[in-house]
């Protein structure tokens, strides 16, 4: 046969163990990206470090903990045991070497597989490990996992623990940068999870008295219906609440780590919530009525934890231990005991929860004629019309594949048109809106079956009944950089605020950035995004270049377009975060309009979009 390749001893490599972490790096941290999305691989390699500085705390050594980030470079300072002497550079650069494996010195840690700061090593540019105890202090410097200083053992008047310093490799890591709100929002789950410790991160303070209580009063984005239910014993911590929102949200970790996309803990949750709440009214409520509107974190503690990937976003274990008590039963147990409890102590709360109940099953049953006729005509509308450009592969979050697949949402027939011919058929879809989406501010879900568009957008990202069935991972609001494609965009945003909000909580919700500006000369062409960029780029070609200034996505041919949605596509997350005030962000901007205000809107476009963006991103 023609172009045979031949299979033979020389086919076989041995990798060491820095080489296979750089060649397969989606191994160990998953995937790489450049920082603009939470699970992006340099802040896998923060929690890395970071989480041997947990366990140190956890285990009763060390109570403060130091983190910087300047210039792309990360510091970590602990003062715990420090790494023995003898063994910081094995602890570093030797697979399967840690303290993790002997359960005597770390019970119920995170890091159990002896590989994370061997990856953090191998994956950084620059790395450096000092480890000080007993009065002396070792240190040592790696560059790309190769060992560059041995520095000796001196003698040390610094106060024990460990630091490390490193920098991930920018031939690994294209064009990254730390978003800082990615960074707050895992240090306070640090100090959430572990009330005492203090952490300085650029000297600013993350410390918790009240746990996971603490968690959820600072990450509710609406009123809660009653005070906080917190609720904890050894291995469990729950908080609970409900809010007028629709859907489910969960905050859920396991020894400190947080399963993002939650596991076997979180399914046992929120089944023993519905038997116990159940049981307590001695009533056989629907679950979707019980669990509507509900938002909990839990914690547990779990001896040697089985995650379903190198990342941990996700628990697999089904026993508390091994060989121990189901997860289940667990969980049921302690609410059956603890919750049952607290609701009889607390009558009011327990008719808050009952009222909520109520409400909900009273809205679901109104809704279900409408909801048969919607869903009709949905099926008739997705044969007859184009609104809905597919792709072949989409997401699927209990397999995390298809972890590319996007959904673009555009407004007009040139846009739309742009998009479709410019993106990859293979994960990119386009859905095109008709004129200006509905103001669904303050009204109740009847609108998302009864308005046209909002039937068939939810019925393309299939979210009817939660994300869990979600058929893209990238949900991105395309849009003209005017007045009228910010309109469109906090419409849309206020959308899914309103009636999808755990979609935007899982990240999952995104605005599309386009350039602002064409600059080239007969050599080069520079696209711009902002009038920084044009003023650099002008600067770069010299003299006279040709300025083309985009005035909408209309504009942009298909060919063009494919450097905005291919390898280099920018995406602006929409998050919802600690300290954002989106009910009054909402109500100034999607409430009833004046002619003051739009015309307030329209002469402060830019100072306001900066405001928008800055508050949906806090």
């Amino acid at each position: 046969m023609e172009n045979e390749v031949n299979y033979t001893e020389d086919n076989i490599r041995s990798l060491d163990w820095k080489e296979h972490i750089r060649l397969r790096p989606g191994m160990y941290i998953g995937k790489l990206g450049d920082g603009s999305t939470a699970d992006d691989g340099i802040y896998v390699l923060l929690k890395e470090v970071i989480d041997n500085s947990i366990d140190e705390y956890v285990m009763g050594y060390g109570k403060t903990i130091e983190v910087s980030i300047r210039d792309g470079v990360v510091k970590v300072r602990d003062y715990g045991r420090g790494i023995p002497l003898g063994k910081v550079i094995d602890c570093v650069s030797k697979i399967n070497t840690g303290g993790k494996y002997d359960s005597r010195a770390f019970k119920k840690s995170v890091g159990l597989n002896g590989v994370g700061t061997k990856a953090v090593n191998a994956l950084s540019s620059n790395f450096v490990v000092e480890s000080v105890r007993e009065g002396q202090m070792k240190s040592a410097t790696f560059e790309q996992g190769v060992l560059a200083e041995d520095a000796p053992i001196v003698e040390s008047s610094k106060r024990r623990g460990t630091r490390f310093s490193f920098t991930p490799d920018p031939s690994i890591f294209m064009d990254y940068q730390f978003k800082m709100q990615y960074v707050e929002r895992l240090l306070w789950n640090y100090a959430y999870l572990n009330t005492g410790l203090t952490i300085y991160f650029n000297g600013e303070k993350y410390h918790s008295d009240e746990g996971l209580k603490d968690l959820l009063t600072n990450y509710l984005s609406q009123e809660p219906l009653y005070p906080i239910i917190h609720l904890m014993e050894d291995d469990i911590e729950v908080a609970i609440t409900h809010t007028h929102a629709y859907g489910e949200e969960y905050y859920s970790f396991v020894n400190g780590q947080y399963t993002t996309q939650g596991g076997t803990h979180q399914g046992a949750f929120r089944e023993a919530y519905v038997k116990v709440i159940r049981e307590f009214f001695q009533k056989d409520y629907d679950a979707v009525d019980i669990r509507s509107g509900v938002v909990a974190a839990i914690a547990v503690k779990v001896i040697e934890p089985v995650f379903e990937s190198q990342t941990k976003t996700k628990l697999g274990s089904t026993e508390m231990e091994p060989n121990g008590i189901s997860m289940r039963a667990f969980t049921l147990d302690f609410l059956k005991r603890v919750l049952d409890n607290f609701l009889h102590k607390n009558p009011e709360i327990a008719d808050a929860i009952q009222k909520k109940i109520l409400q909900s099953e009273k809205e679901r049953k109104e809704l279900a004629g409408i909801k048969k006729i919607a869903k009709e005509r949905a099926k008739k509308a997705n044969l007859h019309n184009k609104k809905l450009r597919d792709c072949r592969i989409h997401f699927d979050s209990k397999k995390g594949e298809a972890e590319k697949s996007t959904l673009f949402i555009t407004e007009g027939d040139s846009a739309s048109g742009s998009i479709t011919k410019a993106r990859n058929v293979n994960s990119q879809a386009v859905f095109s809106l008709k004129g200006k989406p509905l103001n669904s501010f303050g009204l109740t879900k009847k609108v998302v079956y009864e308005n046209e568009e909002f039937n068939l957008l939810q019925a393309a990202l299939n979210i009817e009944d939660g994300i869990e069935n979600l058929r893209y991972k990238h949900v991105v609001v395309a849009t003209d950089a005017d007045v009228d494609g910010m309109h469109i965009r906090l419409l849309l945003i206020t959308f899914f605020l309103q009636f999808f909000p755990d979609l935007v909580k899982a990240g999952h919700l995104y605005v599309l950035q386009t350039p602002l500006f064409r600059v080239r000369n007969k050599k080069e062409t520079i696209y711009c995004y902002s009038d920084q960029e044009k003023v650099d780029a002008m600067n770069k070609l010299g003299k006279n270049p040709e300025i083309t200034r985009f005035k909408g996505l209309g504009e942009i041919s298909p060919d063009e377009f494919k450097h905005f949605i291919g390898e280099n596509i920018r995406l602006d997350p929409v998050l919802i975060g600690k300290d954002s005030s989106l009910k009054e962000l909402m109500e100034f901007y999607m409430g009833k309009n004046t002619p003051s205000r739009q015309q307030y809107i329209v002469e402060n476009l830019k100072v306001e979009k900066d405001k928008i963006d800055e508050v949906l991103s806090a």
